[in-house]
C-alpha cells in the first residue's frame, strides 16, 4: 500500500512538472477576448521554456514558425491588446514585447526585423525587487506605424534559477494593423540576436545584491 501511494505521489509530481508552466494562449484585441489560440500560434512543445539562445524557436516557441493554421486579428494603430496565460506567471523575470512588420501574419517564420515596443521589469522598494506576476499583459501598438501584418510576440524571461540558463516563455499573435502612419521604428533585432549571453538582464543573480535591473535586449523603439 505505500509503495502505491509513493507511485501516486510521484505521478502527480511529474504531472505538474510537465504541465505546470504557463503558456500565453489567449488575445483580447478591440475589447474581446478571443478563444483559446484565436490569433495566437499554438505551441507544440507543451510549453517546455526555450533556453538556447541561438535557436529559431525564440521567435514564436516550439511549432509557432508557421501560422497558417491561426487566424489574423485586426487592430487599429494606438489601441491596447492583451496577451493572457492560462495561470499567473510565477517564475521572476521580465516581460517585452516585440513587433515586426510582415507580408502575411499566417506565412511569416520571424526572420524579419523585430522591434521592442514595451518592457517591464522589477521595481525596487526598501531594498526588495517586486516583480509584475500576473496571467495577462497587455501592450499598445504604437500609433505611428505603417498600416500592414504584423507578428506581435510577447516573452517572459524567467531569470529565478541562478547558474541555470534562464528560460523565455513565448507566444505570438498575428494582427492587421489599420491606421497609423509610416514611421520605421528603431533600433531593430533579429530574433535570435536580442539578447547576448553576456547581458546583465540575463545573468543577474536575484538572490544576491540584487538592487538594479536592465531588461535584456534592444532599447524600447517608440513614436
Amino acid at each position: 500500500m505505500k509503495s502505491f501511494a509513493a507511485i501516486t505521489l510521484l505521478c502527480a509530481a511529474l504531472a505538474e512538472v510537465a504541465h505546470g508552466h504557463y503558456i500565453f494562449q489567449y488575445l483580447t484585441a478591440n475589447g474581446v477576448k478571443g478563444a483559446q489560440y484565436q490569433n495566437i500560434r499554438k505551441n507544440t512543445n507543451n510549453n517546455s521554456p526555450v533556453i538556447d539562445l541561438a535557436s529559431n524557436d525564440l521567435r514564436c516557441n516550439v511549432g509557432g514558425g508557421s501560422g497558417a493554421s491561426t487566424t489574423t486579428v485586426s487592430v487599429a494603430a494606438g489601441s491596447s491588446v492583451t496577451f493572457t496565460a492560462d495561470q499567473a506567471v510565477y517564475h521572476q523575470g521580465p516581460v517585452s514585447f516585440y513587433l515586426t512588420k510582415v507580408a502575411s501574419a499566417a506565412a511569416a517564420d520571424g526572420s524579419s526585423d523585430w522591434v521592442k515596443i514595451k518592457e517591464i521589469g522589477p521595481t525596487f522598494s526598501g531594498g526588495q525587487a517586486t516583480w509584475d506576476l500576473k496571467d495577462n499583459y497587455s501592450v499598445t501598438i504604437p500609433s505611428c506605424v505603417a498600416a500592414g501584418e504584423y507578428l506581435l510576440r510577447i516573452e517572459q524571461l524567467a531569470i529565478h534559477n541562478p547558474g541555470s540558463p534562464p528560460q523565455f516563455y513565448i507566444s505570438c499573435a498575428q494582427i492587421k494593423v489599420t491606421g497609423g502612419d509610416s514611421k520605421t521604428l528603431s533600433p531593430t533585432t533579429k530574433i535570435p540576436g536580442h539578447v547576448k549571453a553576456t547581458d546583465s538582464g540575463y545573468t543577474a543573480n536575484i538572490y544576491n545584491n540584487f538592487n538594479s535591473y536592465t531588461v535584456p535586449g534592444p532599447k524600447v523603439a517608440t513614436c
